[in-house]
């Protein structure tokens, strides 16, 4: 579609379903066409149920990665955002969407990888990767066959048990179940299941005992030490309003990667925004708030990156 934008003329995005190959059945996605040999980018999903937009139903409602895709599309950037196997419109590819690893979550990449490069003719895709995708991308980029670079965004740089317990400290109304909570991190970092049961209410949904196996798993995964073995161009993004990921681990990702290229946001929280205040209630507000636009600096660092 052309259209009419400030006296010039300009190509509307067109956004189809894209797929591709799955476990059991396909996985699904939406490609945000820029227009011909525009570069692609492949963005992954953080953690829990988000959907390919960047919604949960768990409360974030920010659209972070549809408002990603556009501002990528201004910028000439084609991208593919997408649904985790077992969840949304790809909820056919396997039977149980808990039963899952970080290396199952890459070999998806990988199909996606391949999938895409048919679809648009790519010679090779970026994998921008956010909060727990960024660890997925990273790891589908020690073989990078089809893949131009990484672009980690509010992703860790230390072991993910260190981080929770950061996290589950820096919030005051913790303290009632935070003794509860270090000491079941302690156990799964030691690869042993906690019965969650046995544990306060408030913790039997982020230890439940049907994901406590993919959390072994992601405790046992080392972000730093798969930066470290990176063969390709990484740029890594973070704000310095991020109440889950912190400044320093982007500097600890930057440190093991020295041919990395960091960006350090002012005002950008976690999902890309710049909260109306500095308090942590602003903050949270933006994650349910998809009116709020996704911080200009963001799409400009990684569109810069990949034109580049």
């Amino acid at each position: 579609m052309i259209i009419l934008l400030s006296g010039m003329l300009a190509v509307q995005p067109v956004e189809r379903t894209i797929t591709a190959p799955g476990p059991s059945a396909a996985l699904s996605g939406t490609l945000t066409d820029a227009g011909p040999k525009s570069p692609v980018v492949l963005i992954i999903p953080g953690s829990g149920p988000t959907d390919r937009d960047g919604n949960s139903p768990l409360g974030v409602k920010a659209s972070t990665y549809r408002l990603l895709a556009e501002g990528l599309a201004a910028q000439g950037v084609s991208s593919v955002r997408i649904d985790k196997r077992g969840m949304f419109g790809s909820k056919a590819a396997v039977a149980d969407a808990n039963k899952v690893t970080i290396a199952d979550y890459a070999a998806d990449t990988a199909s996606w990888v391949s999938s895409i490069r048919k679809a648009t003719g790519a010679k090779c895709v970026w994998l921008i990767g956010h909060s727990e995708g960024g660890l997925v991308a990273l790891s589908a980029a020690q073989h990078p066959n089809g893949i131009c670079g990484v672009i980690t965004i509010a992703a860790v740089g230390r072991k993910f048990g260190a981080v929770m317990r950061e996290q589950l400290r820096a919030n005051p109304a913790n303290a009632p179940i935070l003794d509860a909570a270090l000491k079941t991190i302690d156990s799964l970092e030691a690869g042993k299941k906690v019965a969650a049961a046995t544990l306060p209410v408030a913790l039997r949904t982020l230890f439940a005992d049907d994901v406590q196996p993919f959390i072994i798993n992601l405790f046992a995964e080392d972000p730093a030490g798969l930066a470290a073995g990176l063969k390709l161009p990484l740029l890594i993004v973070q704000g310095d309003q991020d109440i889950q990921v912190t400044v320093d681990d982007a500097k600890a990702l930057a440190a093991a990667q020295p041919k990395a290229s960091l960006a350090l946001l002012p005002g950008v929280n976690h999902v890309l925004k710049m909260p109306a205040g500095d308090d942590r209630a602003a903050n949270l507000r933006a994650y349910a708030d998809p009116a709020l636009p996704i911080a200009p600096a963001v799409v400009e660092a990684i569109a810069r990156f990949v034109k580049g």
